[in-house]
C-alpha cells in the first residue's frame, strides 16, 4: 500500500471514528468540499465537520451525523461500520496527490448489514513534510440525470 493511501485510510477513519483531533491533524483548516448528498453548493471550512462528527458521536444518534434517526429519536442500537476503497487510483505530482475511488460504506445494525456507495476524489499536499487533505469532490456512484429535476431551483 503506498503511503498516500495510507494517510488518506487513517484520515477517513478518523472521520468514521468522530475524532476531530485526528481529523484536523490530517486536513487543512481552509479545506474545500462538495457533497452532494449535503448541498449543492460548496463547504469551506472545518467548522461544518466538526459539528457533524460531534454530533455523530453523542449516543443518542444513529452513527453517522446524516443517518436518519428512527421516529422515537433514540436509535436501537448504533451502527458498527467500515469502509473500502474500491478502483482506487491514486495520481501523484511531486508534493500533491489526487485520490479517487468509489468509497463503500458498509453497516451493520441488529437488522442486517447494508452497504451504501459514492465517487469521491480527495487532493492531498504536502506541506512543511506532512500530507493533508485539502479538498474533497463527492458525486452519486448510480446514473444521475443530466437535467435537474423541474422541481430544482438553484
Amino acid at each position: 500500500m503506498s503511503e498516500i493511501r495510507t494517510i488518506l485510510e487513517q484520515h477517513l477513519q478518523s472521520i468514521f471514528d468522530n475524532d476531530t483531533d485526528a481529523y484536523h491533524a490530517s486536513t487543512v483548516p481552509e479545506l474545500t468540499l462538495y457533497e452532494w448528498y449535503v448541498t449543492p453548493h460548496r463547504i469551506d471550512g472545518l467548522p461544518f465537520h466538526d459539528f457533524m462528527m460531534t454530533e455523530a458521536a453523542r449516543d443518542d444518534t444513529a452513527g453517522l451525523a446524516l443517518d436518519p434517526s428512527p421516529e422515537g429519536g433514540r436509535p436501537e442500537d448504533k451502527a458498527r461500520i467500515r469502509f473500502d476503497l474500491a478502483n482506487y487510483h491514486e495520481q501523484r505530482y511531486s508534493d500533491t496527490a489526487i485520490c479517487s475511488y468509489t468509497l463503500m460504506v458498509s453497516k451493520g445494525t441488529s437488522h442486517g448489514v447494508s452497504v451504501q456507495s459514492h465517487n469521491e476524489s480527495r487532493v492531498l499536499v504536502r506541506l512543511e513534510g506532512t500530507w493533508k487533505v485539502v479538498h474533497v469532490h463527492k458525486s452519486p456512484s448510480w446514473q444521475a440525470p443530466f437535467q435537474a429535476p423541474d422541481a430544482w431551483i438553484p
